[in-house]
């Protein structure tokens, strides 16, 4: 019995109206704008929407009586170089600052890639692959974690049930793997052979983009839990008046569309945030 609403996150007015309605037991939020690239361009809007979208949420979420919420994270949240990451991270910190208070339980759980969603790499490369190549990787070295769809939603559905609250759970994505063998590995599946039938082309990593993604902090410890593939991370102590107060500030920030000062204010928020090309290797 499903009920399709269209509404935006971000409009707290027509949420508000959704929840009084509704009044639900369970919210599984995955709001988010989460292309790099394109968030890199325009920081202020992915603060609208990530972080102040899920600050909606969040706050109907206690005012409704809401018995779980569910914050879908993803790895690009730990030590972050771009500014999705970083709005993914402070969506944690919001998550976990408000559990402490209220009667609803609030967890996240973090994952890294899922093949075959919205903007995943294998379509792409399919797509490329038909079109006769070239293939396109932006580093010779670049990895990923990836799962599918029914093992992230089945996972997702297990850590949620099983959530006291307050917990980043962190999916285990099994062994990161490197983009240009996936790249090998289609166009021979596809019947092809790589660089003589389709060229595979480094283009260079793209603007905020990691060679590797992480997915757990290193302050935070992995606790086990019955499903092998489950961990938790423990809580990071977050000093919430100083929060507090360094929200307000980015939401005037975003509000004026001043996409100059919001690298220095997320820094602030969150400590773990070091933009790519200040990464010293």
């Amino acid at each position: 019995d499903l009920k399709v609403l269209i509404a935006s996150v971000r409009d707290e007015h027509k949420m508000d109206k959704i929840f009084e309605q509704y009044k639900p037991e369970i919210v599984f939020h995955a709001a988010a704008h989460k292309h790099v690239p394109l968030m890199e361009d325009s920081p202020c809007e992915a603060i609208k929407n990530n972080v102040f979208g899920t600050q909606n949420v969040v706050n109907l979420s206690d005012k409704y009586n809401v018995k779980k919420f569910v914050l879908i994270s993803t790895d690009k949240a730990v030590n972050p170089t771009n500014i999705m990451g970083a709005t993914k991270r402070c969506c944690e910190m919001i998550v976990q600052t408000k559990n402490k208070t209220s009667k609803t339980e609030f967890v996240a759980v973090r994952f890294g890639n899922v093949l075959g969603s919205n903007g995943s790499v294998v379509p792409l490369f399919k797509k490329q692959i038909e079109e006769g190549g070239p293939v396109t990787v932006t580093h010779e070295e670049v990895t990923r974690f990836f799962m599918t769809i029914p093992e992230a939603v089945s996972l997702v559905l297990q850590a949620s049930a099983m959530a006291k609250g307050g917990e980043i759970f962190v999916l285990d994505m099994g062994e990161p793997v490197k983009i240009i063998d996936l790249a090998r590995n289609l166009i021979k599946l596809s019947g092809f052979e790589p660089n003589v039938d389709i060229k595979i082309e480094v283009t260079g990593l793209r603007p905020g983009e990691k060679l590797y993604e992480e997915v757990l902090m290193d302050e935070e410890g992995l606790q086990k839990t019955s499903n092998n593939q489950i961990r938790i991370g423990r809580p990071i102590e977050i000093d919430e008046a100083e929060f507090k107060k360094e929200l307000n500030i980015l939401k005037r920030v975003a509000d004026n569309d001043q996409d100059e000062k919001v690298d220095l204010i997320m820094k602030s928020i969150v400590p773990t945030y070091v933009r790519r090309e200040e990464v010293v290797v």
